[in-house]
């Protein structure tokens, strides 16, 4: 059998033997047929599907509905240390120098928040509390060691009352980069009850455990620079498929990473289908900018490994592009799967498995196919662009929706009680309102 009737055989639209159908399965199938035609004439064309077969419509879930919970944003004067958190020890740290790269979420989240419709200014109404900190960025450039950020959490956490009322468990904590909430390195001790957002679902290479729980905590979507998400003109725009260079590309540095090294001796072997340049931090090997955006659009397949944890921001670029993202990193996770089927708008590849295999198989995809893909694509890219979530269609409006669902009607902790009047006490049976900073932590 050749590759490519090999792949196709794997079709999930070949026949299986069906179950019979008993009377029980027509009366059913009647029940369903009349419920769907009865609550189809209730809503309003505008809420009908646009007909792209198996991707689910977050634009229609979300995008036209009312968000309905209300987040208190902690100021830096009313805290002490919060300003540690984002600007550093010596307050040098810079909002605009934060924003740039891959971990400009922790500045975005905070900003857009700031200026929502769902902020709250009074804590007894929040039925959530957000923490910010730029630590991430504050770190890579001097400006917080790890002991440092390690120590200004613990002193931050210690002056919220509301924390300690819920054990964490209403509270928002933005770690942008592949390390997850380990950048606080007692995370486990002070926050593993609180919500984490972060783009990385998994670190246990370097770990014994994750600090992903997929129960309270919402993975989030990289930050894709605001040239290539901008409405109009882009930084390049994405070139028709028959003037694509490659079948597939790796843009990014080996970093010793297995896989990756892999990728670029497969390009060895086949220099004329996949582009895998081995890539450093500077020098000639370094792709500026536009160049990057050029090369990545070059190719119908974006190869997206693995590297220092599972997710990569490769993955979120190649929509912009227009190239369909492969993913090679197999514990990746994904944001908003609850609305997107990642199935019709990306590739998931064993990492075990990349070799000439994974490039017949690619070849074997039908160009007709290719474009179905990223049409499919195009529709929900929109969720990966940080703006406000006012918009019916935003990153923001993606966590806003993830945020509300996590929402009680009620919090308690191991150190919170309360009486037959309702009232909040603690240990020493002193009401909530009257308890001293600092609160005792675990």
């Amino acid at each position: 059998m050749s590759a490519s009737n090999k792949w196709r055989a794997m079709s999930p639209h070949h026949h299986h033997q069906q179950p019979l159908c008993t009377r029980t399965h027509q009366i059913g199938t009647l029940l369903l047929v009349a419920t769907t035609f009865f609550f189809t004439r209730l809503l309003s064309p505008c809420t009908l599907s646009t007909g792209v077969v198996h991707v689910s419509h977050p634009q229609l879930q979300w995008g036209q509905s009312q968000l309905s919970l209300k987040i208190y944003v902690y100021e830096p004067e009313e805290i002490n240390g919060l300003n540690e958190l984002l600007h550093g020890r010596d307050g040098k740290v810079t909002e605009e120098a934060c924003l740039k790269g891959q971990w400009g979420t922790q500045v975005k989240i905070h900003k857009f928040l700031l200026q929502s419709k769902q902020r709250t200014r009074k804590k007894e109404e929040a039925d959530l509390f957000f923490v910010p900190s730029y630590v991430k960025c504050a770190r890579m450039m001097g400006g917080l060691n790890d002991k440092e950020i390690n120590n200004t959490y613990v002193q931050v956490i210690s002056q919220m009352p509301y924390f300690r009322l819920s054990g964490g468990r209403n509270h928002i904590f933005v770690f942008p980069s592949g390390a997850g909430a380990h950048l606080f390195k007692s995370w486990a001790t002070y926050i593993n009850r609180s919500i984490i957002l972060t783009p990385e679902g998994d670190r246990t290479d370097k770990r014994d455990t994750s600090a992903f729980n997929t129960w309270k905590d919402i993975i989030i979507p990289g930050n894709v620079d605001d040239g290539m998400t901008k409405t109009g003109a882009t930084v390049v725009q994405p070139l028709p498929l028959p003037k694509r260079k490659y079948l597939a590309n790796y843009l990014g540095r080996a970093q010793g990473k297995a896989g990756r090294l892999k990728l670029i001796e497969l390009a060895k072997q086949f220099p004329e289908k996949l582009e895998c340049p081995d890539l450093k931090f500077s020098g000639p090997d370094k792709l500026a900018r536009k160049e990057y955006f050029e090369h990545l659009r070059n190719s119908k397949f974006c190869l997206a490994p693995r590297g220092e944890s599972s997710w990569t921001l490769r993955f979120y670029e190649s929509f912009f592009v227009e190239c369909v993202p492969v993913i090679l990193s197999d514990q990746t996770e994904l944001p908003f799967q609850n609305v997107i089927d990642y199935s019709q708008i990306s590739i998931k590849w064993p990492s075990s498995r990349m070799g000439p295999e994974l490039l017949q198989y690619l070849e074997s995809i039908p160009d007709e196919e290719i474009e179905r893909i990223i049409a499919r694509g195009r529709q929900v890219r929109c969720w990966w662009v940080y703006a406000s979530d006012s918009e019916p269609c935003s990153a923001m409006r993606g966590i806003m929706w993830e945020l509300q669902r996590k929402v009680r009607q009620f919090h308690h902790s191991a150190e919170t009680f309360w009486l037959h009047n309702g009232s909040i006490v603690n240990r020493n049976l002193v009401q909530f309102s009257k308890w001293e900073l600092p609160v005792p932590l675990p």
